[in-house]
């Protein structure tokens, strides 16, 4: 017999944006269930971001693009055949797409150096919505991998 499928949880938007993906992008951030500790830090780069961009977009139509931009089209995943693992690209589902996007963008800002943690999501954020920056990097890494492996597209089933 097959398990059951899954169910899907609606996430309860944002109290303050009333944004779905800023509620999941704090969920993504936060650490020991310290939510409103990540709250403050999304909500903190989202006010300089707002600071910042003069053009009057939002900060979440900002944050929204920043994603678009990270989310990855394909991914690669090790495959052992035969005694050799093969790296085998592999298309990308939306919801695991948002998530690398998610982890690559926390983990980027996470890695600057001698800010706040919101000054340094906030220039993430706008670095990645002008397609530039560390997570931006590791997208196009990714693409690169893929593309060099497609030899082993094959082995996709």
């Amino acid at each position: 017999m097959r398990r059951k499928k899954k169910e899907k949880r609606e996430l309860v938007p944002d109290p303050v944006y009333d944004s779905a993906l800023v509620a999941k992008l704090t969920n993504y951030l936060m650490f020991s269930g310290k939510k409103s500790t990540a709250q403050k830090v999304i909500w903190g780069a989202l006010e300089e971001i707002k600071k910042i961009e003069k053009k009057g977009e939002t900060p979440v139509i900002i944050l929204e693009r920043a994603i678009k931009n990270i989310t990855p089209l394909v991914e690669i995943r090790p495959r052992r055949i035969g005694g050799a693992t093969y790296q085998v690209p592999r298309e990308v589902q939306p919801d695991r797409g948002f998530a690398l996007a998610a982890r690559w963008l926390i983990g980027a800002a996470r890695a600057k150096k001698g800010k706040p943690m919101a000054k340094k999501l906030a220039e993430e954020v706008l670095f990645a919505a002008k397609n530039e920056g560390a997570a931006i990097k590791k997208k196009l890494d990714t693409h690169r991998m893929a593309e060099a492996n497609r030899a082993f597209a094959h082995f996709a089933w």
